[in-house]
């Protein structure tokens, strides 16, 4: 089955009919329920569809959340309730306007995230809003006060989602010690035993989440001695299915073998890169392969010409 195929028949099951509140109609509990777990059901598409296939989902099940917001009567917890719904909802609109390339929809979107989470009170939903815009322009003061909005009131798993984010901002603005601390606070946070449920937004964070990160770190900051064993062993570890972060991910592996002077190893994780990037709804595999493959073309050797030209054909 071909990807637009595929988007087509995982999009009409993740949009299973959900009744709307009729204008003016009551709404508690049960209806913010209904709406979690749908949220829950269409963020797991981003497991396998790129945001190309995704966006314009998202934003429809944002705006039908608005309105129900607006045409709805409602108590305050529950008000409280419905903003942070939207606020993730938000959060996934944008991050598919990003994976997309529509850059100045995705700032939108989060700011509209932010926005909600903020009305909700939820400490958790605000760091990531604002983790959401710091990763997209590796802006360390933002990330670092995501981090601090988030504090100690949210659960395990959100900050150590918080902190390998901040940890990427310093790592592509060359600070090192930073990084490494932010890094092991992810780490430290990811172990923990959490008191409370995790938030479904961080169902995905994961020691091999923070594995990959902080190998994609090293990579960014020249360490390519120890960026290609955390890589090498964090990517045989995770699944191929995921085509499109695993295709980017490569790229960072890719990258450590060329600054460690290694053009045939790095010629063989681009040629996986190119296999799993193949027909992904998503710009960013691309963007990324773009300048690692301009590096390649530096060397010779029949495994790199053999890679070149596949990549133009």
């Amino acid at each position: 089955m071909d990807r637009r195929a595929f988007a087509g028949l995982a999009t009409a099951v993740a949009l299973a009919p959900l009744s709307r509140a009729r204008t003016g109609s009551q709404i508690g509990a049960t209806q913010v329920r209904q709406l979690r777990h749908r949220t829950a059901r269409l963020r797991r598409l981003d497991d396998h569809l790129g945001g190309m296939d995704t966006y314009a989902v998202y934003t429809s099940e944002m705006a039908a959340t608005e309105r129900l917001i607006k045409a709805s009567s409602y108590d305050t917890a529950t008000a409280r309730a419905l903003t942070g719904v939207l606020a993730e909802q938000a959060q996934m609109a944008g991050w598919a306007a990003f994976d997309a390339g529509r850059l100045a929809d995705s700032r939108k979107h989060y700011r509209r995230a932010l926005d909600a989470a903020r009305d909700s009170g939820d400490a958790g939903l605000e760091g990531n809003s604002l983790a959401f815009l710091a990763y997209e322009k590796a802006d360390q003061q933002t990330a670092a006060e995501s981090t601090r909005i988030a504090g100690a009131r949210t659960t395990p798993r959100v900050r150590a989602l918080l902190h390998e984010r901040l940890a990427w901002t310093y790592a592509v603005g060359g600070q090192a010690y930073h990084a490494e601390k932010a890094l092991q606070a992810a780490a430290e946070a990811v172990r923990e035993t959490a008191s409370a449920p995790e938030p479904d937004f961080v169902f995905w964070v994961d020691e091999l989440e923070v594995d990959i990160m902080t190998g994609r770190c090293l990579a960014e900051l020249g360490a390519a001695s120890r960026a290609v064993p955390v890589l090498e062993g964090s990517l045989r570890r995770y699944d191929d299915t995921h085509s499109r972060d695993k295709s980017l991910y490569l790229t960072w592996l890719a990258q450590a073998h060329l600054d460690a002077d290694e053009p045939e190893r790095a010629a063989a994780v681009v040629e996986h890169a190119l296999d799993l990037a193949a027909g992904v709804g998503s710009v960013r595999p691309g963007d990324r392969l773009r300048g690692v493959l301009r590096r390649l073309a530096q060397y010779g050797g029949p495994e790199v010409a053999a890679v070149l030209e596949r990549a133009r054909s």
